[in-house]
Parts: structure tokens; sequence; C-alpha cells
């Protein structure tokens, strides 16, 4: 599965903004607005890529698949046919999230068991074909002449509400992201023009579940 590529204008007043939500399954997605066009596409098809992509002002990607043994290129080949269509049409303004994953350092509040134990174990086996695709895109996307900003965020979860999050150039030393401070730090982005051809870390600061809690968390939001 593919979750959605978000496509939005350069900020002008909010009258103004229109969004166009790409997503394979356009029948399901949850959000309504008289400003947001809901676009049935698949990243892997290149046609359907460059017609989403066509007179936009800037795209948001926010690719997802599942971490598995078998190999993974869903982000690699989702950021091809995404620069190209950018390319063709003269798109600029590209943001994409990544993840920590992709670079895992040690966390000063993570403990023994998170940094010698349970990163490595996702990094570099449970997760390993996805990180590597994940680089896979990344290194793509750098060697684009767009006007590009990887995010990467930590540990996802849910708060209700868009909290004073942190973006760091880099590495983010922080253990969790919440998925509204993800959104909200995408969208600014489009006005915020520091981290142009840059890598930035986000991070939740306040409301961080505990380790156990997170795990239980996103097991049970799976199921």
């Amino acid at each position: 599965m593919v979750p959605p590529a978000a496509c939005s204008p350069t900020r002008r007043s909010p009258q103004d903004i229109r969004v166009a939500a790409a997503t394979r399954q356009p029948e399901s997605f949850p959000l309504h607005h008289d400003r947001l066009e809901v676009v049935g596409a698949d990243v892997l098809d290149p046609m359907a890529v460059d017609a989403v992509v066509a007179e936009r002002d800037a795209v948001l990607s926010t690719l997802g698949v599942p971490a598995g043994k078998e190999p993974i290129s869903t982000y690699s080949r989702g950021a091809a046919n995404i620069v190209a269509a950018m390319e063709r049409h003269r798109v600029r303004r590209l943001a994409v999230v990544s993840s920590s994953g992709v670079d895992p350092q040690p966390y000063s509040d993570g403990g023994f068991l998170f940094n010698r134990v349970l990163l490595p174990y996702v990094t570099r086996v449970v997760g390993k074909t996805l990180y590597d695709d994940m680089r896979r895109m990344e290194a793509l996307i750098q060697a684009s002449d767009l006007d590009w900003t990887i995010v990467r965020p930590s540990g996802l979860y849910h708060l209700p509400s868009v909290t004073d999050y942190t973006i760091v150039e880099g590495h983010a030393d922080g253990r969790f992201t919440a998925r509204v401070d993800l959104a909200a730090s995408m969208l600014a982005l489009l006005d915020d023009h520091r981290y142009l051809r840059s890598t930035i870390g986000v991070i939740t600061t306040v409301d961080n579940p505990t380790l156990l809690q997170w795990i239980r968390r996103e097991a049970a939001a799976k199921r």
C-alpha cells in the first residue's frame, strides 16, 4: 500500500490554497474540504504521478510501506517518478518524509535497552530492506536540482493537537515524533526557506510515551 503523497501549492491567502491528496485508496481517505481534491493514483505509476504533479506549486511526499524481509523499492521508485514529474512540469519545491532510522544514532535518553538492543534490531534486522530503500530515495532526491527538504521523524505516535515541536538540521536527539507535529512541520516548510537542500529531524518534546506504551499503542493500531 502507498499512503498519500500530498501536492500543495505555495502559500497565498487561505482562500486561494488548493491541495490535491494522492492515494491508492481515495474512497477511504478520511479528510474532506472544499479546497481539497482527493485523487486516486499509485506512486509507482509514472503517468499517474505526472498527472497529479502537473500545475502544482509544491509536492509533499509521505510514502510508507510496512517493514519486512522482502526487498522494498516503493520509496526509491516512487521518488524517481515524483522527481521526474516535477522536473518535467518545472515544479521546484519538494519535501519528503524519510526516517531517523536511515541514520541510526544513540539517543541521550534512550538507555541501554533502546540504544543497544531495540534500535539495532529494528534498523538492521526487521527494517533493513525498508531503510535501505529509504537511503536510495534520499540519494536520488539529493542528486536532483530541486529545492528539496528531507524530513526524518523519530518513532511516530498519536497526539490530538500540534505541540511546540523541535526541528534540527541533521540528527535530532529525540526518540518520538507526534504525527500531527510531522504534518505541521511539512506544511510549514512551504513558507520556510531555511532548510532548502537539507535533511532535518523533527521531534516532539512533550507528552512522549514510554517505550512500552509506544510499542503497545503502535501494535494495537496495526491490528
